[in-house]
């Protein structure tokens, strides 16, 4: 795919897309950023929850006041809830001075709190008093101090499933899930793989002009189609730091299938327990077995036509029942010529 045939995507508030049900969702991002409700954001790793919750902080009434985002699983229980709440000086070991948490910090803006299934039940009952209360109080501290600030939340679990494990607390779910937001898969998102690689290769070939590193203006097709067919478990994340690798082990204005990650073209990583072993010359008739290995079964092409028969067409579907990734099942549909 040329520059000249890309996509032409939907922008919004940094996030680009020509998929429908993104375009869906930022309307949806415009509606609940009118009101003062606290969000929850549904979204697997790498689906750019960070990102939606700042253009709902953008687009609200908030938008002069402060931004300010955590994620509840990266720290201990008590470094939370200084990080939140903050602390008074001698509140513990090493606490020489009054330190204001977020709350303090993101007073009359927003505050994202990303993971927050995380975080641990005695600090869900604190939470829950600044969301009811709009007060709170310092680690080490005895005055309640007054704060007003929109929560927008975010976690890949489901709340319910977490509250009737007894991991969560049930009011709080409803104080922070007033608002639900669902973050689709890349994979669900028709189109976006190609428009969101050449979002991520104009960021690239911008910093490369600096100091004249490698302008890529082509897609090869043969990689765009591994591309769309990788289940992208990172989802954008993912997507974004393989146009990095390939800016960093390709060369020319083409980006390749060689360019691509290990992942994407169905290869293993290598077997180290085999480059152990003393090498002492292949077998009798190794290599006739080998050869006879690398050409495909007669019967393989009507093997796929009959899968792709059941599937209604469907590459995923096929690849499962005949027990291949959907790349392995790209590569000998183009090798049959199928």
């Amino acid at each position: 795919m040329k520059r000249s045939e890309r996509p032409t995507p939907v922008e919004f508030h940094g996030m680009v897309t020509v998929a429908p049900a993104m375009v869906a969702l930022f309307q949806q991002v415009q509606r609940v950023a009118r009101t003062d409700s606290s969000v929850l954001i549904r979204g697997e790793t790498g689906t750019g929850k960070e990102l939606f919750a700042r253009a709902v902080h953008d687009l609200s009434g908030r938008r002069s006041g402060p931004f300010r985002a955590l994620n509840c699983a990266t720290l201990t229980p008590d470094h939370l809830a200084s990080e939140l709440f903050g602390h008074v000086r001698g509140a513990f070991t090493g606490a020489v001075k009054d330190r204001p948490g977020l709350f303090a910090l993101a007073d009359k803006g927003t505050l994202f709190l990303d993971e927050i299934a995380e975080i641990p039940l005695d600090l869900q009952a604190r939470l829950l008093r600044v969301l009811q209360e709009r007060v709170f109080v310092p680690l080490g501290g005895n005055s309640p101090r007054e704060v007003d600030v929109r929560v927008l939340a975010a976690t890949n679990r489901a709340l319910r499933t977490e509250v009737a494990a007894g991991r969560f607390r049930e009011d709080l779910m409803y104080r922070v899930r007033v608002v639900t937001l669902y973050l689709p898969l890349l994979v669900e998102r028709e189109g976006d793989v190609a428009a969101l690689s050449w979002h991520f290769i104009d960021e690239f070939n911008s910093r490369a002009l600096a100091y004249g590193g490698r302008q890529i203006d082509e897609i090869e097709a043969e990689a765009l189609a591994l591309m769309e067919a990788y289940p992208w478990p990172g989802n954008i994340r993912e997507l974004r730091n393989v146009i990095e690798q390939a800016y960093a082990m390709g060369e020319g204005p083409r980006l390749q299938v060689a360019d691509l990650t290990p992942e994407l073209r169905d290869e293993p990583p290598p077997d180290r327990s085999q480059a152990r072993q003393p090498t002492l010359g292949p077998p009798a008739g190794a290599q006739t077995a080998q050869v006879e290995a690398a050409a495909p079964p007669l019967d393989e092409a009507a093997r796929i036509r009959a899968a792709l028969g059941h599937a209604g067409g469907r590459k995923a579907e096929a690849a499962e029942a005949l027990g291949l990734s959907r790349t392995t099942l790209w590569r000998r549909m183009k090798a049959l010529g199928i």
